[in-house]
């Protein structure tokens, strides 16, 4: 009897047990039908947050604006501007140099006041890298602005410091070259990413500025000089820079906003075999490239008895054919190719120097030389960006050239010294044969390592 009523508790039990979780079962499945309704509603109510706005100093995104548009044009008009006065220059430096050994510093060595024209260069190079990563970071404008202004004062600051050479060394030579720095590289960068098919020739019009900012600041600081001193010539040149810039580089806006990434420089790129021989082609070319632009002057006065004013048409004959050389290499790279048509320049190039230049002195050769050097180095110079931009993208087209210009700062701290260094110490200021030489083979040199280029692209 007690076992069956044990049973019959215990089946009452499991009965009451049985029914509780069927009455839980919905329960749970309420609460959580009720949940999933809450969340669902609380998705509706939440709106996407809108990307922060750039910052004033920040660049802008303008993917949006067509490619080989007007604005792109407008671009490339700027950049030939601002190129024009900080190139030009440095193109044009050969006509203080050869007032400075003739008048201002007799007793300096040449080599000592290359340093100038030779600091110029190799310094803006040299702040290639970080000027290529403010134009990924800050708006270009800006940047090619602050640029222009630390020109302007470099030049008029020197006007005031013409009695002892490391004074100019300072500020015509460094000062100046961090502001052209600023200038250059989004010049020489950002036009390609507003073109496709005429890129070639978009960054040929643009550094066929520096040609033309030689071709007329030559005959200009020379007149300046005669008539004005070299310290007007400089405070003049340092206000004009100072107006144009400040317009030409409201124009100067990049297209595409680079993201942030982690490493501030990418130096995996020298892991490409393709980009060790631009590298090294750079090196080279501009080992050779200052020589003639700032010894052929001198050489006409010295050696061919020429005036002056002969050696500094000389200096703007160069510049001349060199703006018609960077624009019109732009154009037959079309149809030949970037690279083939680079190596080609540059091989032209150091063949006009050991074939035209070395073994003669007469006044035709001088001015052949002057004519052909000036309008293949043109290509060797205008066509390096474009290569960049078509091997390597224009994502990031500011850094490459940045690092690619680090070549460039290599080859004119050792180029141009040392060419002045071998005519006073090897052609004792007169025999001009060996820093010739020097000049020709290193512009060879590069030019077999951009055929190099070619096979390895």
């Amino acid at each position: 009897m007690s076992r069956v009523s044990d049973s019959g508790a215990s089946a009452s039990l499991n009965q009451l047990t049985v029914n509780e979780s069927h009455s839980a079962a919905p329960s749970v499945a309420s609460k959580i039908s009720d949940l999933s309704a809450e969340k669902q509603l609380h998705a509706e109510n939440v709106h996407p947050v809108a990307a922060a706005a750039p910052r004033w100093w920040e660049s802008k995104s303008l993917e949006d604006r067509p490619l080989d548009s007007k604005h792109g044009w407008a671009i490339v008009a700027a950049g030939c501007l601002m190129l024009m006065f900080s190139m030009g220059c440095v193109n044009s430096y050969g006509t203080y140099q050869t007032y400075y050994h003739q008048y201002k510093f007799p007793d300096e060595p040449v080599s000592t006041l290359s340093w100038v024209g030779t600091l110029q260069f190799g310094v803006m190079n040299f702040f290639g890298i970080p000027a290529g990563i403010l134009c990924e970071r800050v708006d270009t404008r800006l940047v090619s602005f602050v640029g222009g202004a630390i020109m302007a004062v470099a030049l008029i600051v020197a006007s005031f410091c013409d009695d002892a050479v490391w004074k100019l060394i300072l500020t015509q030579g460094i000062v100046f070259s961090l502001g052209a720095s600023l200038v250059f590289i989004p010049s020489t960068s950002i036009p390609s990413q507003w073109f496709t098919t005429r890129r070639a020739l978009a960054v040929g019009i643009v550094v066929a500025g520096s040609g033309i900012g030689g071709l007329w600041l030559t005959p200009a600081t020379q007149a300046m000089i005669t008539h004005l001193g070299p310290g007007w010539a400089l405070r003049i040149t340092g206000i004009i820079i100072f107006a144009v810039n400040s317009v030409a580089s409201l124009f100067m806006r990049s297209r595409l906003k680079v993201q942030s990434r982690d490493k501030v420089v990418d130096f995996s790129v020298f892991r490409d075999l393709r980009f060790i021989f631009v590298f090294i082609g750079a090196v080279c070319g501009t080992t050779g490239y200052f020589t003639p632009l700032f010894s052929l002057p001198t050489f006409a006065a010295q050696i061919g008895g020429k005036s002056d004013s002969f050696g500094n048409n000389l200096l703007t004959i160069i510049n001349a054919a060199s703006t018609v050389g960077r624009i019109g290499t732009g154009e037959v790279a079309r149809y030949l190719g970037n690279i083939n048509t680079m190596a080609t320049c540059t091989l032209v190039s150091s063949l006009s120097i050991l074939v035209l230049w070395l073994p003669f002195q007469a006044t035709g050769t001088m001015i052949a030389c002057a004519i052909v050097y000036g309008m293949f180095c043109g290509g060797f110079i205008g066509l390096l960006p474009v290569v960049m931009a078509d091997l390597w993208g224009v994502q990031r087209i500011s850094t490459i050239i940045g690092l690619l210009y680090m070549a460039n700062f290599v080859g004119t701290m050792v180029g141009a010294p040392s060419s002045g260094a071998i005519l006073d110490n090897i052609g004792h200021d007169s025999n001009f044969k060996p820093s010739i030489i020097f000049s020709g083979v290193f512009m060879l040199c590069a030019a077999l390592f951009f055929y190099a280029l070619r096979v390895a692209a």
